[in-house]
């Protein structure tokens, strides 16, 4: 991906590779999309692909593969041990961070629960610059906790900060004096913050909480799902890593750690996981799990095919040109919202566009769910698919009560390699319009509320009629477009 300057003065994405495939979209009408809003309980995890214009809900197993990924998918070898192609992965996961041991599993949360599993006791807490809801759940579920203490800039989504992912290293500090080394499972740093606005750390972070975890004797996880993103922004923002190389960069984030995990749905433009670890001691922890939960110790749940994706996807990731397409995407639409006044995240973080809900929607409740009334009303003005990141992506207390979420974000998520610039001009656009009418937005209130993992099948309705209030008002503007 480069920036490129026009002769007008405008600096705009281009992209760096042709479009060889494509998939027909569709756009229902208005009408069509509040029945299909209505029939998914205001979830758009419930949405039919079939009545999605633009698909912005993630970039997990949607990314575009390379002619050079779909190639080597035709050499799988699909032996059930003993697979050539997991040798080919192991190879490039050994190539791309240097260690020793790898555990392939099905996906970044397969990762998670085993490594709970192995190495999560009944009320030891885990520390960690922020919290992933399915990385929570395998914790707690297990009598854990966690603990949350990133660096104060956090949660101020305006912000020049450019490291807002980095963990408060005084306040870590002061957990290990508190809880001691028995006292704590491991700390846990995420390679972009997905929760607060994708939200990179710097090097020297990573490298100053590896230090101290080294020091007492406390292992640190590094979930590097979003790697390409953070290393993209360690190379621009770091000032000690400018002249790094990618590879170089993915080197020294690896080292700094004793274990990394990896949904292979983000990294490395695939399917799939992977657990890696220099340190055989943990390798051997962890191993038992896989054949338990996973399959076998050369597939871990796995087609050969993804693997084989997964390993060509992994050395693209080394690649400039590759890396810096979703950050570059991101900025462009960040700043074009910014020129319209919607409020968003700042600075542009990886794997999204984050839209502050809170200042979006100011009269409705978090009680109510501002991001997902936010991602209801978009879906219903645009055909764009968001997810809710709020207050519907927590988990209720022990007690019943409702944790209110730090930040009320809609994410619209970039996958790499699949949008057109027209499409983000176009989603920009709808957003724009809809904050303009955003007082017409309502709340929301829970039909059917799952214990866990609430927000990937919960249904919802809307609190009054203003679903059929904002299409009257969209047609009036719009008249039959759609």
């Amino acid at each position: 991906m480069a920036n490129i300057k026009f002769f007008s003065g405008k600096t705009t994405p281009i992209e760096m590779h042709r479009v060889r495939i494509i998939q027909k979209l569709n756009l229902p009408t208005i009408d069509e999309r509040l029945e299909a809003m209505k029939r998914a309980g205001n979830n758009t995890f419930l949405l039919k692909n079939a009545d999605v214009f633009l698909d912005m809900l993630t970039d997990s197993g949607v990314n575009a593969m390379s002619n050079d990924q779909q190639a080597a998918m035709m050499q799988a070898d699909d032996s059930y041990a003993g697979s050539a192609t997991f040798y080919r992965l192991e190879k490039a996961l050994r190539h791309v961070f240097g260690m020793e041991y790898f555990l392939p599993a099905h996906q970044g949360r397969a990762c998670e629960h085993v490594i709970a599993k192995a190495l999560v006791k009944k009320g030891q807490m885990v520390p960690m610059n922020y919290h992933f809801t399915t990385s929570k759940a395998h914790i707690t579920e297990l009598g854990g906790e966690i603990l949350e203490i990133p660096v104060k800039d956090a949660f101020n989504t305006t912000s020049t900060c450019p490291f807002k992912g980095n963990m408060d290293i005084a306040a870590l500090k002061q957990v290990i004096a508190e809880l001691g080394r028995d006292g704590i499972a491991y700390v846990r740093m995420e390679a972009g913050t997905n929760l607060i606005g994708g939200q990179p750390f710097s090097l020297q972070n990573l490298q100053e909480v590896s230090s101290l975890c080294r020091a007492n004797g406390i292992p640190l996880i590094q979930d590097v799902s979003l790697l390409s993103d953070n290393l993209y922004f360690i190379k621009q923002r770091e000032a000690a890593c400018k002249d790094m190389s990618i590879h170089e960069i993915a080197l020294a984030m690896a080292a700094a750690s004793d274990i990394i995990y990896f949904s292979g749905r983000k990294l490395g433009f695939a399917r799939g996981g992977g657990i890696c670890t220099g340190n055989k001691q943990f390798y051997l922890d962890i191993r038992g799990y896989i054949p338990l939960y996973e399959g076998f110790l050369t597939y871990g749940g796995m087609s050969v095919r993804e693997m084989e994706a997964l390993a060509v996807g992994l050395y693209e990731t080394l690649d400039e040109d590759v890396v810096s397409q979703g950050p570059q995407f991101i900025e462009y639409m960040t700043n074009e919202l910014i020129k319209h006044n919607v409020p968003v995240v700042t600075p542009p973080g990886g794997l999204g566009c984050h839209v502050n809900a809170r200042e979006f929607l100011p009269h409705i409740s978090q009680t109510q769910y501002t991001a997902g009334a936010l991602a209801s009303a978009l879906y219903i003005t645009s055909g764009v698919r968001g997810m809710e990141r709020g207050t519907m992506s927590e988990q209720r207390n022990e007690d019943g009560t409702e944790p209110l979420a730090h930040m009320e974000l809609v994410r619209l998520a970039l996958p790499r390699r699949v949008f057109t610039m027209s499409q983000i001009v176009y989603t920009v656009d709808r957003l724009n319009w809809l904050y303009q009418n955003r007082y017409l937005v309502g709340g929301l209130k829970w039909l059917d509320e799952p214990k866990i993992l609430r927000f990937f099948y919960g249904t919802l309705e809307a609190t009054g009629d203003w679903q059929q209030k904002l299409v009257a008002k969209f047609k009036a503007d719009f008249g039959d477009s759609l």
